[in-house]
This record gives structure tokens, sequence and C-alpha cells, in this order.
């Protein structure tokens, strides 16, 4: 009897689910004793791998040894979202027929009220994906903060309505700078009406130290029954020019207190699906880039290398 490659063994397993009926929503993130000592399902975002075809990023992302892809669907990005109804269930197909999964997305998606961002939350649904990640959202202007938070919190709650229409869950990323969301009340605020079930947050550990410091853990107990889904990237403080300012660096070898964290989900029962980012210096695959100026090699090999370092946390925590 030949041996089947691993390659071989996870593409027959991902084409084999694909004739399996859709598991139904709302899915939780809650986890039980045993399956929190089993390893992450980490996703790599593909952001990342934009120099390369739809059919090989999947190739790559089992091979490397990943759940799944988190795929760009925005300007710039994997799918572009004018083209989202052919080309998003094509890239799904080869991403599966190569071996992988796609089950969440990262989308610009802001409003019901503009056909392209429903067309991609409708099209996502009827191609399997569970998840998708918004854009973030700007203070308006022509209000005071706190009135942009109640408009924002207004177009999560018609968001979250359609996703329960569509059986998808919509997650808001919390970043650093000076947009809505930098801070974990801001976050709580435009969540307050929303469907919990169909729109909650995903929640990035680097950006929430980078901008609550030693309160992240204040931001976490808060969100934690919000948290559908998480990033998971590293970074310091370094002074640039005469300037402080974050630089990103692989996972491990950074100020995000893995383990404390790692501890926290645990302890709350938290095991949501991961999405994988690389913000340090990878010859441009860290800012999307189509082309790039290091071996492909170098890029797969710093992905395996942060996949690694994750799981061993996860288990040492």
């Amino acid at each position: 009897m030949k041996s089947t490659s691993r390659r071989d063994f996870i593409k027959k397993t991902a084409l084999a689910a694909t004739a399996l009926p859709l598991l139904s929503f709302p899915l939780n993130n809650w986890a039980n004793e045993n399956s929190l000592e089993e390893e992450l399902s980490i996703n790599i975002f593909s952001k990342h791998l934009q120099f390369l075809d739809y059919k090989t990023t999947g190739e790559m992302a089992a091979e490397m040894g990943f759940a799944g892809v988190d795929l760009t669907v925005r300007a710039k990005g994997h799918v572009l979202p004018e083209s989202v109804k052919i080309d998003l269930p094509k890239a799904i197909f080869d991403i599966k027929s190569a071996g992988s999964h796609c089950e969440m997305i990262t989308t610009s998606i802001e409003s019901i009220h503009n056909p392209l961002d429903v067309d991609i939350i409708k099209t996502a649904a009827k191609s399997g994906v569970k998840y998708y990640r918004t854009h973030w959202f700007k203070y308006l202007e022509e209000k005071t903060m706190q009135e942009s938070l109640e408009v924002y919190k207004q177009r999560v709650k018609e968001l979250s309505d359609l996703n329960k229409e569509q059986n998808i869950i919509g997650y808001y990323q919390n970043h650093a700078g000076k947009n809505v969301g930098a801070s974990y009340w801001e976050i709580k605020k435009i969540l307050e009406t929303a469907d919990s079930n169909y729109f909650g947050t995903q929640y990035d550990i680097r950006h929430a130290i980078a901008e609550g410091g030693h309160s992240w853990e204040n931001g976490l107990q808060l969100l934690q029954a919000n948290i559908k889904g998480i990033v998971l990237k590293d970074f310091k403080w370094g002074n640039i020019n005469g300037k402080w300012k974050p630089i990103n660096v692989p996972v491990g070898e950074g100020m995000v207190d893995f383990n404390t964290y790692f501890k926290l989900l645990k302890k709350y029962k938290l095991k949501p699906p991961v999405s994988l980012h690389l913000e340090y210096d990878l010859g441009g695959a860290e800012k999307g880039r189509s082309t790039i100026t290091v071996d492909k090699k170098v890029v797969f090999d710093a992905m395996k290398k942060d996949l690694r370092n994750i799981q061993k946390l996860w288990k040492e925590a």
C-alpha cells in the first residue's frame, strides 16, 4: 500500500469537507477543559501571501501546517470587492482544492448601505465563510467623539442583523491609532446594541498592549464575551530617528506577554480562531506586496517559525 503524503491527506480531507452540509450558526468560541489543551486553530493572513495565486496560497498554507487562510477581500487584496461575486467563490474553491480551508476573510466592509459591502457578506456566507473582519471606522469631523460612536453603534447593529439573516459572523479589530477601536471601551460601546451572536470583536493583543500598556488585561476582561476571533503578532518599542515607535518583530521576541495572555484565554475558556500576522520586514510580504524582494523561502520559514512558537507558547501556558 502506498503511503499518503501529508499534503495529499490534507487535500483529500478538505475536498471531502466541501461535500458536507454547512453547520448551523451561531458559533461560539467557548471551549471545554480538554479542548483547551489542544493546539490553536491558526490561519495565515493572506496579506502576506499576495505574491501567490489562490491555489498556491492554499498549497503553502497546508504545507506549512496552518488550519486555513484568512483571505483578504478588499482593495489591493487577493480578491477585489468589485469582483467578489466571481472571484471569491473561485478563490475559496482553489484554496480548498489545494488542501486548505478558508473560513475567515478580512474586508473593508463598513455599512449595509454600501451595495459592495452587502455583496461581500452575501457571497462570503454562500461560499461557506464563517467570519469576516470589517474596516476601521474614522471619527467624524462634523460630530463629537460620542456622537460618532453612536453612529457606528447603529452601523454595527445593522451589520449584525444582516449577518444573522446570512448566517455569518462579523468582527471589529481593536487597532492602535486614532480610529475608533484603539481603546477597548470604544469597542464595547459600538457593540452595545448588536446581536452578540453575529457580531463581536477580533481581539488583537499586539495593538491592545501598544495602546493599553499595563491595562490590557482589563480590556480583555471587558471584551471577553464579545471575542469571536483573535490576531496574533508581536512588537517592541524602539527609538527611530529620535522618536519612540512600535517595531514589529517575530512572535516571542517582543513585548507581548503571551504566557499571561494565553493563561487568561484559558481561564475564560476562550479558544477562538486565530489569524497570524507577520508585520516585520519580509521583503514587502509584510505589506501585502504582489512582488517581494526576498526569496519566498524566507517568508515561508518566518511563518513556520511563528506558527511553531505560538503553539509552543499555548501549550506551556
